[in-house]
């Protein structure tokens, strides 16, 4: 005969039902866990390693200034007309001429670059000259000269030029301007005296051609004084 004992006060009842809650409620938990799993959500580990992972967004540098550019684009500029003095010093005058080029497109169109693009047209000019380019030489003349109306090298270049393409009138008058602007300089004074017979001598050339051409007078001419140019030109009176 088997004879069953109760537990006093049912204590051990109440410790074997607390024993089950503890195994059912961890047993829920790990089902929730794999359902949470098996579901495809993100668990608390999974979580905390992707956020661990955020990367921030990067801070963009801001954008240069428009003095920021021009500073820049003067800088490279002078580059390129130190290259130039370069290869002008070595007689390299059409490489020369490339670099002045770069120089000015460059520095275009910039109020802070007009020191540096009269330069580089009168560079040029300088490079025009040795090659025996007259015409091209007075072209960038006038050009630094637009920028620089008292930019002393190229009055001197450009008279010279004209000079040797016997504009005899308008070689006295870029002399003139020199010596307006600097009296000191006896070498444009005697360019003066020695120029000033010339251009007379030319005038009356053409004078006495005219005249040969068309069997005019010599009252029928006169000279007469471009206000801008400051040279002169035959003009026929009836």
């Amino acid at each position: 005969m088997v004879i069953i004992e109760s537990a006093p006060n049912g204590g051990e009842d109440e410790d074997t039902s607390t024993q089950i809650n503890v195994v059912e409620s961890n047993s829920s938990s790990i089902k929730s866990t794999e359902e949470t799993n098996n579901d495809g959500f993100e668990t608390a580990s999974e979580g905390d390693g992707a956020r661990e992972e955020e990367e921030e967004e990067p801070v963009l540098a801001p954008s240069p200034s428009n003095e920021e550019l021009q500073q820049k684009a003067l800088s490279e500029a002078n580059d390129a007309k130190t290259e130039g003095n370069k290869l002008f010093r070595s007689a390299q005058y059409e490489d020369a001429l490339l670099r002045y080029e770069l120089a000015l497109q460059v520095a275009a169109d910039m109020p802070a670059s007009i020191e540096i693009r009269s330069i580089c047209h009168a560079n040029r000019a300088a490079c025009f000259s040795n090659l025996g380019r007259y015409e091209e030489t007075i072209k960038e003349c006038n050009k630094a000269l637009e920028l620089n109306p008292a930019y002393m090298k190229a009055l001197i270049r450009r008279g010279e030029a004209h000079e040797k393409l016997e504009h005899f009138e308008e070689a006295v008058i870029d002399m003139k301007k020199i010596v307006e602007l600097d009296p000191s300089n006896n070498q444009a004074r005697r360019s003066i005296v020695r120029l000033e017979p010339l251009a007379a001598e030319k005038r009356e050339k053409m004078k006495e051609e005219m005249i040969g051409r068309f069997g005019m007078s010599i009252d029928n001419f006169k000279a007469v004084k471009d206000p801008t140019t400051r040279s002169y030109s035959l003009s026929f009176q009836k």
